[in-house]
């Protein structure tokens, strides 16, 4: 159906109804007869919405993937994500031969573990059905960010703690840990993008669309402070801790500690709807931007680990920064 406006006019039937016709084009498009009913739901700006749906669950996308020869694992996993983040509650994986190559139903069975809400429904030799079992309103958006906060941080923790102990298995705990973070900033934009077109879910949820667009931006904030836990954890695994002074590492904590307490200001901010705390913890940026400058200053007499050190300050600043 094309996407145009047309304007019609009110009537008065009766002493107190008033009706308008509906386009036919949009009537024949949802089979809609005499008899059915619709629903009409009042937008705070003064809209109406009229939808043939009177609930989510009768609103079901399905996406169908054909997997052929030329479709490598990375490829396949990029598109599953892809369709799990548009909102598609059903997803069809197929092939016209006679059974899946084992590399396929690992990259299924791999999708499904990390996404969340999804489960292989129905299985065959050559063809996987996901259905999304979740309800969108056991998984609130403020419910799902507070939780990549405290991920974000006991992520960033963990890797200057590493850092700080020369403790290698950490620092790889910490990388480990990157899907958990994925896994809830993936669900933050399917379900952005689910209430986009479904109204009465944003209604049932208590939201509006900009809501669902501020906390798509900052679910992506903080997956991108997580990516940051991560690089320090990456680079804490290539140093070579015989080379690194106390001082320095004194230097980076402190840094580090700067960089937590902007996030963690930036939540009391968010929850508290406090827009004068936000402006403070923007302006408090100047601080961490000092403490990094002095480190840079400090690691130009590191000799091997510059690089590595260079990264990690990188990342502190970074992650203050999103913060």
């Amino acid at each position: 159906m094309s996407f145009h406006i047309e304007n019609r006019k009110v009537q008065q039937t009766g002493g107190s109804s008033f009706i308008i016709s509906l386009p036919k084009e949009w009537i024949n498009e949802h089979s809609i007869k005499k008899g059915d009913s619709l629903s009409i739901l009042s937008q705070p700006d003064g809209r109406l919405m009229i939808t043939p749906y009177k609930s989510t669950q009768e609103y079901v996308k399905e996406k169908i993937i054909n997997v052929d020869k030329d479709t490598t694992p990375d490829y396949l996993f990029r598109l599953l994500v892809g369709v799990y983040i548009m909102g598609y509650s059903s997803i069809i994986v197929q092939t016209t031969r006679d059974r899946f190559e084992r590399s396929t139903g690992e990259v299924i069975e791999s999708f499904v573990k990390i996404t969340i809400g999804t489960e292989i429904i129905e299985e065959t030799t050559n063809k996987k059905i996901i259905k999304d079992l979740l309800n969108p309103k056991e998984m609130p958006f403020d419910k799902a960010i507070k939780q990549m906060y405290i991920k974000a941080n006991d992520m960033h923790e963990d890797a200057v703690r590493a850092l700080e102990s020369a403790d290698k298995n950490l620092a790889q705990k910490v990388i480990d840990r990157d899907d958990d973070l994925d896994r809830l900033n993936w669900l933050v934009e399917r379900q952005s993008h689910i209430v986009l077109r479904d109204v009465i879910l944003c209604q049932k949820m208590n939201i509006t669309l900009e809501d669902a667009s501020n906390f798509q931006h900052i679910s992506k904030s903080l997956e991108r402070i997580g990516d940051h836990a991560v690089k320090i954890a990456q680079n804490v695994l290539k140093l070579d801790y015989e080379k690194i002074d106390k001082t320095l590492f004194e230097s980076i904590m402190e840094a580090s500690k700067i960089s937590l307490e902007l996030l963690n200001i930036s939540l009391d901010a968010w929850l508290q709807k406090d827009i004068k705390l936000a402006n403070e913890n923007i302006e408090s940026i100047k601080k961490l931007t000092v403490a990094c400058e002095k480190i840079t200053f400090i690691s130009e007499n590191v000799g091997k680990n510059a690089v590595e050190i260079g990264y990690i300050i990188e990342s502190i600043r970074r992650t203050g920064e999103y913060s």
